[in-house]
């Protein structure tokens, strides 16, 4: 049950049980799992259940149950079905509090600051690696404070991955070979302008119809990380897969902030920790299985590209005025968080 959504007469119920039980809580507090509120928590992820944020979600859910002793639930939606599919909705649900939890990308996030898909301009890490320590010391701190003034609780923070570019036309290994080719994007104005610099027809489509789009000729490819390039099947219809590492995205692990301090202290912790454990085996995961999966990709027939440092710095200086002008609009105090330079 969730005491904050109980009925009056429930909760009085609730709250006389919880007092009897008091003495036989404070016998057994060594137990761990009477130490923690009962409680049932709703968890919302756009992905769908496949995807890294539906798994690391439900992996969360798992470690909360199993270290409350099933006091703390956690039920994990994802496809934003509590929001009709829609992510905008979706996100709005968990800044009023209609949702206790929820794992959002940081471009999808942007609906409710722009500033928050900083880290997304092009070529701004190098690796996971430097990602992982970056996001995890200023970075983090940069997510809190914006989301703070949102009524949001920043958590932690996930890969989903540098994104590639896939499609069904060529090989791109030259900034001429994007000339006019439609590439569906999230409705960001990093990744619409980055492909604009270069040439190409970006578009913003919902995913849920990318597949068709790129069937019926719609469009001629995507960008997305690798492992969502996979779940979503791209590689049965696109011929073209280019890695290029060309922007980082992170989804970021959030509460609603009057709900989470409204939850009791240790279940705070609780709940704070297997959401860092979770964010990180959610890391762990994906860079372990990018490789597993692009050689499913080549055994398939699909025509990889791996561009050279050589070749990545032909895109960069394709895009360096447009890039510029992307530092100077998200401004120093952001930039910096993330380490980013021209």
């Amino acid at each position: 049950m969730n005491i904050r959504r109980a009925t009056p007469v429930l909760a009085l119920l609730l709250v006389l049980v919880l007092l009897a039980g008091c003495s036989s809580a404070a016998q057994s507090g060594s137990d761990g799992d009477s130490a923690y509120q009962k409680i049932d928590l709703v968890m919302a992820v756009n992905g769908t259940d496949t995807q890294i944020d539906s798994r690391v979600a439900r992996y969360f859910a798992e470690l909360v149950e199993e270290r409350s002793g099933g006091n703390v639930t956690v039920d994990v939606f994802p496809n934003d079905q509590l929001a009709g599919g829609n992510a905008t909705m979706g996100i709005e649900m968990i800044a009023q509090g209609s949702v206790d939890l929820a794992a959002y990308a940081t471009c999808t996030l942007s609906v409710i600051d722009s500033q928050l898909p900083v880290a997304t301009i092009p070529w701004s890490f190098d690796s996971y690696q430097e990602a992982r320590d970056v996001i995890d010391a200023t970075g983090g701190q940069y997510y809190a404070q914006r989301l703070a003034a949102k009524g949001i609780t920043y958590i932690g923070s996930f890969h989903n991955g540098f994104r590639q570019l896939t499609n069904s036309k060529v090989a791109v290994d030259d900034p001429s070979d994007l000339k006019n080719l439609k590439i569906r994007v999230p409705g960001s104005e990093v990744y619409m302008g980055f492909f604009r610099a270069l040439g190409a027809d970006p578009t913003s489509m919902s995913w849920s119809e990318v597949f068709t789009a790129i069937q019926q000729g719609t469009i001629d490819g995507q960008e997305n990380g690798v492992s969502v390039t996979s779940t979503a099947k791209m590689d049965e219809i696109q011929k073209y897969l280019t890695m290029w590492n060309y922007s980082y995205e992170n989804d970021l692990f959030i509460a609603n902030t009057a709900i989470w301090e409204n939850l009791e202290e240790n279940t705070r912790q609780l709940l704070t920790e297997c959401a860092v454990e979770a964010c990180n085996w959610g890391r762990d995961a994906l860079e372990a299985e990018e490789a597993e999966i692009l050689a499913k990709f080549e055994s398939e027939g699909m025509e990889i590209t791996y561009l050279t440092d050589e070749q990545k710095a032909a895109f960069a200086d394709a895009i360096s005025e447009w890039k510029g002008s992307m530092i100077e609009r998200f401004g120093t105090e952001a930039c910096d968080a993330f380490g980013i330079t021209q």
